[in-house]
């Protein structure tokens, strides 16, 4: 079954894309604004052929990957915190409702004044922007731990570390992992926008040179490019998770 509506979803792409292409071909939308996408795909086999692409598509992997993995470790960290201790929670919760709602666009320029403009910057904009789902995701599974489970770690005489690794950590995971697919799509986004705004090789800043120069097609090749990675991203995170939750029938047997 599973596999019938993977063959169905690919075929419902790839007829869209068809008529896409008999659109263009047919004058029906404007090949300026809209080229066929067989132009589109044809870059992106030159790009691969001619090498141009591998250094701004590793650039813009590095830069995602390592503010991800930032912001899972941050906000998994804070959120077993900020569930766990009452003062740690009073300390914390203000700040992070304050700092929640702000635009991450808006903290590239400050970025750029305290970093310069490094991949150093667009890693920290991608921590900030991309930790929210997360850290939300973790406290809501960390509060929801049965609390008769935890008074009976305490009977045992579990320490708290040990309580948290082996009750309270397994319970958060399926929040965890629902917060980091959110949380890595976010941040692709901020990764491809901060590498526009600070010029840093990658996928981004290709994009933004075809736009400058009124290249639709080339647009459009690193659009598909970017789709196809916010895919590739998912499809593994989606078998990660599978395989830490495999304990869950739901999940296991999914």
């Amino acid at each position: 079954m599973r596999a019938a509506w993977l063959a169905a979803s690919v075929a419902f792409a790839a007829a869209l894309v068809a008529l896409w292409q008999v659109a263009a071909d047919h004058g029906l939308v404007s090949r300026v604004f809209f080229p066929a996408p067989s132009r589109a795909f044809d870059f992106l086999g030159e790009w691969a052929a001619s090498g141009e692409l591998w250094g701004p598509l590793a650039g813009t992997i590095w830069r995602t990957l390592a503010g991800w993995l930032g912001a899972t470790l941050l906000g998994v960290a804070l959120g077993a915190a900020i569930a766990s201790s009452a003062v740690t929670r009073d300390l914390f919760e203000p700040t992070v409702e304050f700092l929640r709602p702000m635009p991450s666009s808006a903290m590239i320029p400050p970025a750029i004044l305290l970093l310069g403009l490094t991949d150093g910057m667009v890693v920290a904009v991608v921590v900030f922007g991309s930790i929210w789902p997360i850290l939300l995701g973790a406290i809501h599974g960390f509060r929801s731990v049965e609390p008769r489970l935890m008074e009976l770690a305490r009977t045992l005489r579990m320490g708290r570390m040990h309580r948290l690794a082996s009750i309270a950590l397994p319970n958060a995971l399926p929040e965890i992992f629902a917060g980091m697919r959110v949380s890595l799509a976010i941040a692709l986004i901020i990764t491809v926008v901060a590498e526009m705004l600070s010029s840093r090789p990658g996928l981004g800043q290709m994009i933004l040179f075809a736009a400058r120069n009124f290249r639709s097609a080339e647009i459009f090749a690193g659009v598909f490019l970017l789709g196809a990675l916010g895919y590739l991203f998912n499809a593994v995170l989606e078998r990660a998770e599978r395989y830490f939750l495999r304990w869950r029938p739901a999940v296991g047997n999914g």
